[in-house]
């Protein structure tokens, strides 16, 4: 487990000897210079402490531009209080890594400052899906970090990994599985529609996201946890006393190298991507400081030692890795993913949450 360490980095206040008699007036602002600063939002616990130790120190080795961590509450939380302190022309961080339904969000107050591309010519290293745009074209977000939820068995119980996500619909699996319990982060409306509709288009219209219920409802006789709790899920596939189920890839990897009886498989609808964005709040006074972070996170050699160290998928072109393969499994796959449908959860989340409520969790 990474140590935990306390925010930030020792700032930089050295001054050049022969600027000492340079007289005292010149001197708060060659300090000010010296002291570049950024505060960065990002998710919190094991996660932060991660950036702390193995991310955060080495940018400020590179850039001279000191980070000050700032843990995220989870859920949407964060955007009200970046939402409520941008009214106030204040930043409770410049920048956060903000999820993809919260980035839109986002986008339709404003909140976030438009990035320019030019100043951060890294950013063509990345998928164009990690691009995050205003519908008017604008910037709104640079991927920073991904993972995947796949489809995880307990080997004992299961000696040959499933294929499909269809194993969740198989009959032989009754009140065998684990699987979370919210309409927006399961994303298994997106697992359906990819498995048994031809694709997450097949959800643009409301007659398509019914079906889509109805097929998943059919899942129900087999599910024994619609799970929060992650350590809950986790302990039960771990014992065989929940084998089969939907959880985080690189979590379950860290596992089975444990030395437990788990594995992790790509079904060949392909594992759930989700994400998050670099995002800037539009109060932040550091969009240069900004522009240089996210350029240096959106390199590949940080990007492979973000998945070393944290456990993170990519956000750039594979081929630009230095991953080897097995390093490049713990934390990905080449199958195409399934994107969730972000838009629907912005737009239509009432109303999914209704339904998921009256067909799936009651």
């Amino acid at each position: 487990m990474t140590e935990i360490r306390k925010k930030g980095v020792s700032r930089r206040t050295v001054l050049a000897s022969g600027l000492a008699g340079a007289g005292l007036l010149a001197m708060p602002a060659i300090l000010r210079a010296q002291e570049r600063s950024l505060k960065v939002g990002v998710y919190g616990g094991y996660f932060k402490d991660s950036f702390d130790k193995n991310i955060f120190p080495e940018f400020t080795k590179a850039s001279g531009i000191a980070v000050e961590s700032v843990a995220e509450p989870t859920g949407e939380a964060w955007l009200v209080q970046l939402e409520q302190a941008a009214r106030a022309g204040q930043a409770p961080a410049d920048l956060s890594m903000m999820s993809q339904v919260a980035m839109l969000k986002g986008q339709a107050t404003d909140l976030w400052a438009p990035l320019d591309l030019s100043k951060m010519p890294n950013s063509a290293n990345l998928l164009d899906r990690f691009v995050s745009k205003y519908p008017d074209g604008r910037v709104a977000g640079i991927g920073a970090v991904a993972w995947y939820i796949t489809l995880v068995t307990n080997t004992q119980v299961y000696p040959e990994a499933p294929e499909s996500w269809a194993a969740l619909w198989d009959p032989a699996n009754k009140d065998r599985l684990g699987l979370l319990a919210l309409v927006s982060n399961s994303f298994l409306l997106e697992v359906t529609a990819k498995t048994f509709m031809g694709g997450t288009d097949a959800l643009d219209t409301e007659e398509g996201q019914l079906k889509a219920f109805e097929k998943l409802a059919e899942v129900k006789p087999n599910v024994r946890l619609w799970y929060r709790d992650e350590a809950q899920f986790e302990q039960a596939l771990k014992s065989g006393e929940i084998p089969m189920g939907q959880y985080y890839h690189d979590v379950t990897g860290l596992a089975a190298a444990d030395g437990h009886p788990v594995r992790s498989t790509f079904p060949k609808e392909g594992g759930i991507l989700d994400s998050g964005s670099w995002a800037l709040s539009r109060a932040s006074q550091k969009a240069e400081e900004a522009h240089v972070f996210i350029d240096y996170m959106s390199q590949p050699a940080i990007q492979a030692l973000m998945s070393r160290k944290v456990g993170t998928a990519p956000t750039v072109k594979r081929e630009l890795l230095d991953l080897t393969d097995e390093e490049f499994a713990a934390v990905a796959s080449d199958i195409e993913p399934i994107i969730p449908r972000y838009d629907l959860y912005q737009t239509k989340s009432d109303w999914l949450n209704q339904k998921w409520t009256e067909m799936i969790a009651g």
